[in-house]
Formats: structure tokens, sequence, C-alpha cells
């Protein structure tokens, strides 16, 4: 997501970051650009990105993108 974050803020475009903690505590997300919001859990990531997305894009990934997918999708 670094590329497409970086793309959006060079494009003045806004950037928020909705991360758990976890990933925070050992690091696995690297630098943030643009506006970070850390919440508890990965669910809880999930009702913030409903509550705040307009869109959401789903680049490839593992099995944990497709079960957000889906989520999403089931609670639209």
């Amino acid at each position: 997501m670094g590329y497409e974050s970086t793309s959006a803020i060079v494009h003045r475009r806004r950037v928020l970051g909705i991360v758990p903690s976890a990933f925070t505590e050992k690091n696995l997300i690297g630098k943030t650009c643009g506006k970070e919001l850390k919440v508890a859990t990965m669910h809880e990531q999930l009702l913030k990105m409903m509550e705040v997305g307009d869109a959401f894009i789903v680049l490839p990934g593992g099995f944990g993108t497709l079960e957000e997918l889906f989520q999403i999708v089931s609670w639209a």
C-alpha cells in the first residue's frame, strides 16, 4: 500500500491509514504517509474503514485480504 498512498499524496489527495496496534508495536508497517489512526484490533480496523471510506480497492494478497474483502462486501 505504500506506493498507492504515496501516489495519492503526490496528487494532493487525503490518505488515512487505519492500523491495528499489533502491527505498529512490532514495526510491521514501516513509515506511513498521510494520517495514521491506530485501532486495537483487525475487527475495529474494518469497522472504522466502513465508517470513513467512500470506496474500497482490493489489491492482490493472501487469505487475509480475501477475508477483509468478503467482510466489507457482506456489511455493505
